[in-house]
């Protein structure tokens, strides 16, 4: 398609030997379907780096044999070819073959059209660059302004340091818009649609403003740009600014389960609305998110510029905040969290990022999947931000690379050690799961919604031998052994100095084993039914006090209301197995249950000489919807859209809608009206959409309302093209 040139005709017209340029087809056709960046919007040419792109000039005459165009791109302010954000090349008739350089070349010529082939280097800094030239026959002619094209990093190319030889994973993890993460608990693990939307009007325009709003960008704006011709410094200043704690970042935490004055992270769909809102909020903070969103938004970030991205979730995820590869958690005699005690946590689940690339910082052992999260909860160098830590490293206990290896080995290989508080201010170690960190580590599948277990990429299996020859590794590397030659010792257990040795070993299994069980489904809005099952393990009886308790919690397991408290003794016969039955009504928690919807069960067991066994239960109250399309998708055809929606609780509800999105689907978020809804009534809602992309597109669909927190479900449409 050609353009005309954005520049004023009548001062081209005085260019030399009658030369004039008068329009310029940037070619965006041909050049988005080699680049993969047909998805992009807008008029704007968007190209990789390491790859030759065309263009074409119409002018006013013939070119003279002598004359040869000499083109010169360059790339942010104060551009220079010192810090290679500007390159000065003549054309030739066939390619240059210099290696690192940008490269030009008449490829055709007819009559008054010339097309013009330029190639980046693969290692080219990112970024928007502006295109201009000027004819060799007038060197004292100023450079005349062709316009700008948007250069990204490029998986598809062997020597560009994101390569991914894989074709499969180049569509999944860099050109597909819409995807899954898992949240939930580590047994009952649920999948939430997320639209990335990296495709959409803007989104590209807004992830080039997330770099240049950086506080390193403002600081020094000339020297930053040069360096985003490296992955490890461009994903790393993403993980710091997709948060707001150093910066005007993209979005503002809360966990404190209050959101007045924001969104709920729970009721954000996917980035585009984010990413819209900062952008046209003049870079003031989106309130609110939380981990998912966070990886979610950064996802799309690291996916529209290029690099290979997916969200990663870990089940039992440790907050390790003393940097000694434990959590360590002090209790009361009934199993509740003793906060002002406990600075590390748990959470039920925590969601980052890996993104793939060549760490040359490290050496090519190090290479491939790389751990960012964009989740403030520790500074790295004085700022909330945290990797590109390598998988690998953290597999093998490599904690000492760069970058946050520590932090990112603790959250999924951390001990668990609970404390016990008596009243006499005494603690002591209570046998608890020393393998309950790091479980069931998931990702979407290649081309499916299956949820893949990549745990092993992260640590031997738990509990080997290889497992525990890295974590020792780790924490000798980690209080520097290795360099000083002496034993480490960290404060534990009321302050007392602990050898690190003394708690690798575990504490004495007890007589007894103990285990929750859940007997009915725990719906939201129904009665919860459970029993503790507690089995004598050797021959001779034993009596037994259990102390029960159960809270609200929030996803980070931090206790929001007590709803249970009470205390059975029972005795165990020879090797016998005995239940307590519980039961929690549906109002002892509706009052305080969290959007989250989980409630943590807690049994301190004091066995008659002396053993204590806790006995611990995460549960996520559970909830539907059901999405089917009716009939065939095709761009630009409407299809219809059914909805079952059914009222979990057991009162009317008069406020519903749904909430839908998707990209390629429909534009934005649209609302649905829901009739009101009878205590436990199911109800079915239709609506249209008209696909305007083709390929595989994502629906998400929420069942919002003020009585309950969003109900939400997704569901993949093949979308035809038009006939």
């Amino acid at each position: 398609m050609w353009a005309e040139l954005s520049v004023d005709s009548s001062s081209v017209s005085g260019l030399v030997s009658g030369v004039r340029v008068t329009e310029v087809d940037w070619q965006r056709p041909r050049n988005g379907t080699a680049h993969h960046t047909q998805e992009y919007p807008g008029p704007e040419l968007v190209v990789r780096r390491g790859q030759t792109f065309t263009f074409a000039l119409e002018l006013s005459c013939p070119l003279d044999s002598k004359d040869t165009l000499i083109f010169t791109v360059e790339t942010g302010p104060q551009a220079s070819e010192a810090l290679r954000t500007k390159a000065v090349l003549p054309t030739s008739e066939q390619e240059a073959e210099a290696q690192n350089a940008w490269t030009a070349a008449k490829e055709s010529q007819e009559e008054n059209t010339v097309t013009i082939s330029l190639t980046s280097p693969p290692n080219a800094v990112i970024g928007r660059y502006l295109l201009s030239f000027r004819v060799s026959s007038r060197r004292k002619h100023s450079d005349w302004k062709l316009g700008e094209f948007v250069l990204l990093f490029n998986p598809w190319c062997s020597e560009d340091d994101v390569f991914l030889a894989s074709e499969e994973e180049r569509q999944e993890y860099v050109l597909n818009d819409s995807g899954i993460i898992f949240r939930g608990v580590e047994k009952h693990i649920q999948a939430q649609g997320w639209n990335f939307g990296q495709f959409e009007e803007d989104i590209l325009n807004i992830c080039l403003s997330v770099l240049d709003r950086s506080p390193s960008h403002q600081k020094d704006p000339a020297t930053d740009v040069s360096c985003r011709h490296d992955p490890i410094y461009v994903t790393r200043v993403i993980s710091a600014m997709v948060n707001s704690n150093n910066d005007r970042g993209v979005v503002q935490g809360q966990w404190q389960g209050k959101y007045g004055g924001g969104t709920s992270p729970l009721q954000w769909r996917g980035s585009v609305a984010i990413l819209h809102k900062w952008f046209k909020g003049r870079f003031k903070p989106v309130k609110y998110g939380q981990c998912w969103v966070f990886a979610g938004v950064m996802c799309t970030v690291l996916r529209c510029l290029g690099i290979a991205t997916r969200v990663v979730s870990n089940f039992n995820s440790a907050h390790d905040t003393d940097r000694n590869l434990s959590v360590d958690k002090y209790v009361d005699s009934f199993g509740r969290t003793l906060e002002d005690l406990t600075d590390d946590s748990m959470w039920n689940f925590h969601v980052w990022n890996e993104s793939w690339f060549a760490r040359q910082d490290l050496g090519p052992s190090y290479n491939g999947w790389q751990v960012l999260d964009a989740t403030p909860q520790e500074e790295s160098e004085g700022v909330f931000q945290c990797g590109p830590a390598s998988v690998a490293a953290i597999r093998e206990g490599d904690v000492h690379l760069a970058h946050d290896g520590p932090f990112v080995f603790a959250e999924v290989n951390a001990d668990y050690v609970t404390w016990l508080c008596n009243e006499d201010e005494s603690r002591e170690r209570v046998y608890s799961d020393t393998k309950k960190i790091g479980r069931c580590i998931s990702t979407k599948a290649v081309g499916s919604d299956s949820r893949v277990d990549i745990t092993s990429l992260y640590k031997y299996p738990e509990g080997s031998r290889k497992e525990r020859q890295v974590y020792r590794k780790a924490l000798r590397k980690l209080i520097g052994v290795e360099a000083s030659g002496r034993r480490g010792r960290v404060r534990r257990g009321g302050g007392r100095g602990v050898r690190h040795e003394d708690l690798l070993e575990p504490t004495t299994k007890p007589s007894i084993t103990g285990k929750f069980k859940v007997l009915e489904p725990p719906l939201l809005g129904h009665d919860l039914k459970l029993a503790l099952c507690l089995t004598n393990l050797i021959s001779r009886a034993q009596r037994v006090r259990v102390n029960l308790s159960s809270a609200t919690i929030l996803y980070t397991r931090r206790p929001v209301a007590e709803i249970l408290q009470e205390s059975h003794t029972l005795r165990l016969g020879p090797e016998e197995e005995k239940r307590i039955p519980i039961t929690i009504s549906y109002s002892q928690y509706k009052e305080d249950l969290t959007e989250d919807k989980k409630i943590l069960l807690a049994a301190m067991c004091l066995v008659s000489k002396g053993e204590k066994l806790l006995v611990e239960k995460d549960i996520t109250l559970e909830d539907f919807i059901t999405i089917k399309v009716l009939g065939p998708a095709m761009v630009g055809v409407a299809v219809v859209v059914q909805v079952m929606v059914v009222n979990p609780l057991l009162e009317r509800v008069d406020d519903c809608k749904l909430m839908v999105e998707g990209s390629g689907l429909l534009q934005g978020q649209q609302s649905i009206n829901v009739p009101s809804l009878e205590p436990q009534e199911r109800a079915v809602v239709q609506f249209n959409i008209t696909p305007s992309k083709s390929g595989s597109r994502q629906l998400q669909v929420d069942l919002v309302s003020s009585h309950f927190s969003d109900i939400k479900g997704f569901v993949n449409i093949h979308v035809a093209k038009a006939k």
